[in-house]
């Protein structure tokens, strides 16, 4: 009777399953050299440093990269708690562009096991091991810093979920080149549009001839302006601000086509003046009302 008791508890006690904190590694990123930073695609190549170190024996080097492909990997240090290796990878993100030309972005290394779940890995972020290379440069863009976080990410579909490593560079474009390279001729356009108010009724033939040379100059700038980012499903600050600059010109447009239309009827004589006037007065506090909405209004 004793041994069939104690042979059902020992029975019992392999039926109960062992609930084993999961190992955890710890994961660090030197990043040397950041290249390729394509706007259009939002792929980049990363050189970077890989140091993995557990507490204990356990293998930490069947990993993988979930925003993209290492083209090259060497290990340099191999022992059963600590792997360490240089890294190049092809990687790619998805770019937020509503501020453009004044955009900024987080380019991530995310690194992810191809096995083991958070029941039996988690990845910690070894901070003494992260940073970047005083040397490392983005060509048209200002470095603002480095962040190392661990996320979960689940799988619903297979019921998995999975300890994720993820080091971002935030980078920033040069605010002096943004304003030159786009804000300054916008600014040229309209000052012509402007002192083009400025002209008296009776040269309205040259004032259109501005107007619509203007205009035209604007459309084909917006067009260049927005050639070197992709087709996104919302307007960024450039798309507002030029459709600022088209509204102002086409009322700078539609004002001389008014004095041309009833400066050639003498009972509306009047009317021309009272038009030249009110378009001066008038059309510089909307324009002024289009840029600030296009500024405040999100994408």
């Amino acid at each position: 009777m004793c041994r069939s008791v104690v042979s059902l508890a020992f029975l019992c006690f392999l039926a109960v399953p062992s609930f084993t904190a999961p190992v955890k590694v710890y994961v660090g990123v030197y990043v040397l050299n950041l290249g390729k930073f394509e706007l259009a695609t939002g792929a980049y190549t990363v050189d970077f440093y890989l140091s993995l170190r557990a507490e204990k024996p356990v293998a930490m080097d069947d990993f993988e990269f979930m925003n993209g492909r290492a083209a090259t990997v060497d290990k340099l240090i191999d022992t059963p708690t600590e792997k360490f290796f240089r890294i190049q990878a092809n990687l790619s993100q998805n770019l937020d562009l509503r501020r453009y030309p004044f955009d900024e972005h987080l380019l991530t290394i995310e690194i992810e096991d191809k096995r083991r779940t958070v029941e039996e890995l988690v990845y910690v972020v070894d901070k003494k091991a992260c940073g970047v290379d005083p040397s490392v440069i983005v060509v048209g863009w200002r470095l603002k810093g480095w962040e190392a976080r661990v996320v979960t990410h689940e799988y619903e579909v297979y019921g998995e979920t999975y300890s994720r490593f993820v080091f971002g560079l935030r980078i920033q474009r040069v605010t002096l080149n943004a304003v030159i390279k786009s804000f300054l001729p916008i600014a040229c356009m309209l000052l012509v549009g402007f002192l083009s108010l400025l002209l008296t009724p009776d040269k309205v033939t040259t004032r259109l001839s501005l107007n619509i040379s203007t205009l035209l100059g604007a459309v084909m700038f917006h067009v260049n302006l927005t050639s070197s980012i992709p087709p996104v499903g919302y307007l960024t600050l450039a798309d507002r601000v030029m459709i600022a600059t088209y509204l102002s010109l086409v009322l700078i447009l539609l004002s001389g086509v008014a004095i041309l239309r009833w400066s050639e009827r003498e009972d509306k004589k009047a009317w021309v003046t009272r038009i030249y006037h009110q378009a001066l007065g008038v059309i510089p506090v909307l324009a002024l009302l289009f840029y600030a909405l296009a500024f405040v209004l999100p994408g």
